[in-house]
């Protein structure tokens, strides 16, 4: 299965989302969506951390179990955790891990080109990212304005398709950055705030749906407010149990 998304460069844009539980897992199925990532993102917008670094290997796992019930087509991948990668036997231990407990067939990591090749050694299929790393930041915000920046970037890109990930995020960087990459690479590269001429592109589907307030990023495009359409839902069940309309005889 990754392999199919590998092969998809140069064929068609490759579509992925975000989810963290079984009924989401079903609808990205059913409309066809080619990657379902089970993000840390999960912290925000499930979890209601500020950040994505206080998501653990067992949040991580039991959201995993619960998109791989759900989901029939398309390609699962699940984020390693802030922590769980420090070293090469450590990431190899918690990889193991998330695949004997979920069934989950790839992982992301962000960075560490040494810990991908170490997990493709080990045989596990990995999406590599870089560009924004959220595990590492202390503000988000794009990467690679200035020349050194960018050229780190890119080196690291590089290191990731050496290292044998499969594809590689590009996340929050110019999108002039990001088509030098895609055009370099023989894999995939999947943006996230990074122009459109990535090979495919990801969003947090809560971004997508509106239903997180807290934050939305400037490249997130939300195409429909389902918040107001659940309160307008919810208000008015509320109505018909205070008037006794609901339920009816």
């Amino acid at each position: 299965m990754p392999e199919s998304v590998r092969q998809l460069k140069g064929r068609r844009k490759i579509v992925a989302l975000t989810a963290y539980d079984y009924p989401m897992a079903q609808i990205l199925s059913e409309v066809g969506i080619d990657v379902i990532l089970v993000g840390d993102s999960l912290g925000m917008v499930v979890l209601g951390y500020e950040n994505t670094h206080f998501v653990t290997m067992n949040d991580m796992i039991r959201h995993t179990q619960a998109v791989m019930r759900g989901h029939t087509e398309g390609l699962v991948v699940a984020d390693m955790p802030k922590g769980s990668f420090e070293t090469k036997e450590l990431a190899i231990k918690n990889v193991e891990r998330m695949v004997e407990e979920t069934g989950v067939r790839a992982i992301k990591i962000e960075g560490r080109p040494e810990i991908c090749r170490a997990l493709v050694e080990a045989g596990f299929a990995v999406m590599g990212h870089t560009g924004l790393k959220p595990q590492e930041a202390e503000k988000m915000g794009m990467r690679g304005k200035n020349e050194e920046e960018a050229n780190n970037i890119f080196e690291e890109a590089k290191a990731l398709e050496e290292a044998g990930c499969f594809s590689v995020v590009l996340e929050c960087v110019p999108a002039d950055l990001a088509k030098k990459i895609t055009d370099t690479l023989a894999i995939p590269t999947i943006g996230i705030g990074a122009g459109s001429d990535c090979d495919g592109q990801v969003l947090v589907t809560h971004d997508l749906l509106g239903l997180f307030q807290d934050f939305c990023p400037k490249f997130a495009k939300r195409y429909v407010d389902l918040r107001s359409v659940m309160k307008e839902a919810i208000l008015s069940f509320k109505d018909e149990v205070e008037r006794g309309i609901f339920p009816s005889p």
